[in-house]
């Protein structure tokens, strides 16, 4: 005897929106990535691929869309949008990675020009 769903879409739309900020738009984007994921999960099984992560939850559904809704309705799947402060010192934090990227690089430079000249 098979489970039958309660509704179209289990869990309901309305129990996931407040954990990605009431955005029908961040819901769509988040789950849609995940489900992609969970997509290269099954299709690179048997391939050595240690880098993706399995679903999350067992479920009646099969569906990678579905799997992501409920990873994310049990908590398995979060979102967090960065606010200002976080994206500022992200930002400063890839310009002192590459300032400090250039100066290895001119160092490289000036080494090969002494071995070169010697």
């Amino acid at each position: 005897m098979s489970s039958e769903r309660p509704t179209l879409v289990d869990p309901p739309i309305e129990n996931l929106l407040h954990k990605v900020g009431d955005s029908k738009f961040t819901l769509v984007a988040v789950t849609a990535i995940r489900a992609r994921e969970i997509n290269e999960y099954y299709n690179g099984l048997g391939q050595g691929h240690g880098s993706l992560i399995p679903p999350q939850v067992t479920s009646l559904s099969n569906k990678s869309l579905s799997l992501a809704m409920e990873e994310l309705y049990q908590g398995k799947l979060e979102f967090h949008r960065p606010t200002a402060e976080e994206l500022e010192a992200e930002r400063l934090q890839a310009e002192a990675q590459d300032a400090a990227r250039q100066e290895a690089n001119s160092d490289l430079d000036a080494f090969t020009d002494a071995l070169r000249d010697a």
